[in-house]
C-alpha cells in the first residue's frame, strides 16, 4: 500500500513528486530545502538558518505522517560545499541527540535552486 503524505506546513513540491510516501510501516521522504512554507521564499542568509528550515520543513513531514525524529532510521544530507559540515552538523545535532539514524553525508556540484543543503529520510512507526 502506498500513502502519498501532503501538508501545507512544508514546501510544495517543485516538481512532480511528493512530500513523502507511507509504504506499510516505512515513511519515505523528499528531499527538503530551505523553502518557508508560509512565502515560498528560500532561507539562504546563514548555513545554519537554512539547516533550521530544512530540519523544520522535515519535522513537518514527520508530523503529518504521524511521526518524529525519534522515529527515523536514515538520514541523507546533500552539501555544495563540505566546508560547511560542522556549521550543517551543529544545527542536525539538535534535532537526534540519541539512538542516532544511519547518516550519509555527501558533497555535490549543485542543488535545486542552487541552495547549500538539501536533507532526505527515512522513518518508521
Amino acid at each position: 500500500m502506498k500513502i502519498v503524505i501532503e501538508t501545507k506546513n512544508a514546501p510544495t513540491p517543485i516538481g512532480p513528486y511528493s512530500q513523502a510516501v507511507l509504504s506499510g510501516n516505512t515513511l519515505y521522504t523528499s528531499g527538503q530545502i530551505a523553502f518557508k512554507p508560509e512565502t515560498g521564499e528560500l532561507v539562504l542568509d546563514t548555513i545554519e538558518n537554512e539547516t533550521q528550515q530544512v530540519m523544520s520543513n522535515m519535522s513537518a513531514v514527520l508530523a503529518e505522517a504521524g511521526m518524529t525524529f525519534d522515529n527515523v532510521i536514515k538520514t541523507s544530507i546533500f552539501i555544495s560545499d563540505m566546508d560547511n559540515f560542522s556549521r550543517i552538523n551543529e544545527v542536525y545535532a539538535q534535532y537526534f541527540t540519541a539512538n542516532f539514524p544511519a547518516r550519509e553525508t555527501v558533497e555535490v556540484a549543485r542543488l535545486p535552486k542552487d541552495v547549500n543543503v538539501e536533507i532526505s529520510m527515512i522513518a518508521v512507526k
